[in-house]
């Protein structure tokens, strides 16, 4: 005979049970957007391979600020993709550059929207690489000066958080020190910690037109095949000083994030990624998924597995549906 003492489908009868014990719950305020800069006026170029997102010059960037606004998303991640690159990257470093105008702009709108920051070298560099080259070999130290020139020159128009992608070592640290050297004390760190050589980034590159043009990321970026190697670098990162850490790709990693909302306190990001967009943007068009279900349920998954932010191109999407719900 069956013992029915506890049926937990009790709590799933209805629509309104089910809501009132719901353990986990999106926001629109949970969501980053990411938002790609190009020179020019009134420009609105699609990526692609990415389905109804866009690089945008900086007038028609601020009209996308005020949708995301209005829907009570309220940070952003801004990219650039600069006419000029060349070896070192120098465009980066130019206080009129794509992006310090981007962020003056934006902040100057819309002043309570927070404006975070890419920093890395592979939009500005003519081979595509996250660093310095010589020799075919991606130099970390020297490239770490380069990134605090670049963390500074960003605050300094104006930037909330400065979120270094490199995965160069001990860039968290000495950009800190860069930064409080130059007054910049409330200027926060995202670190991408734990970011991994992952194939999901290819309609990202394609956006940035930032493919490497020799060999691959393997020497900086992570191997997917390592979780203790992510709690080392995450807890490297929070060491030198970064107010938040980020995981990257999310939808594949989420056992990254689980181990690591066991162990820290800091608060924890994922980048939802160009190819997880991609990718459920394709089965959608092609009916064989429910393209906006199974966009919430993805969503849900990082929040539900210990992500506070969540770095998403779907975010104007989904506000939408939150909105209706």
């Amino acid at each position: 005979m069956l013992d029915l003492t506890h049926r937990p489908r009790r709590l799933r009868t209805s629509k309104a049970i089910r809501d009132l014990t719901q353990e986990t719950t999106l926001h629109t305020s949970d969501f980053v957007f990411p938002l790609f800069l190009i020179e020019g006026t009134n420009k609105q170029e699609e990526v692609a391979s990415m389905p109804n997102i866009f690089r945008y010059s900086i007038d028609n960037a601020l009209k996308v600020c005020e949708e995301l606004q209005t829907l009570g998303i309220r940070a952003i991640d801004l990219f650039g993709v600069p006419d000029k690159k060349d070896e070192t990257g120098s465009e980066a470093l130019n206080p009129k550059g794509l992006i310090q105008r981007g962020i003056r702009a934006i902040k100057k709108e819309f002043p309570d929207l927070c404006v975070m920051t890419d920093i890395a070298l592979d939009p500005f560099t003519s081979h595509g690489h996250d660093g310095l080259v010589k020799d075919g070999k991606i130099l970390n130290d020297e490239t770490v000066e380069v990134l605090c020139e670049m963390a500074c020159s960003h605050a300094e128009c104006g930037a909330d958080v400065v979120a270094p992608s490199d995965m160069m070592d001990g860039r968290v640290g000495a950009i800190r020190e860069a930064l409080d050297d130059e007054g910049f004390i409330d200027v926060a760190i995202m670190a991408y910690s734990a970011k991994y050589a992952s194939s999901f980034y290819a309609p990202f590159r394609e956006a940035l037109h930032s493919a490497p043009k020799f060999g691959d990321k393997k020497t900086y970026q992570m191997n997917p095949a390592n979780s203790d190697e992510a709690m080392r670098e995450i807890e490297l990162d929070i060491s030198e000083g970064a107010d938040i850490v980020m995981v990257k790709p999310a939808m594949v990693y989420l056992d990254i994030v689980r181990r690591a909302r066991e162990r820290i306190e800091t608060p924890i990001a994922v980048y939802n990624v160009s190819g997880e967009y991609s990718m459920i943007k394709a089965a959608a068009q092609n009916g064989w998924i429910d393209g906006e279900r199974v966009m919430m349920e993805t969503l849900l998954s990082m929040k539900r597995a210990g992500a506070k932010l969540i770095f998403t191109y779907f975010a104007i999407e989904a506000a939408k549906l939150l909105k209706q719900s």
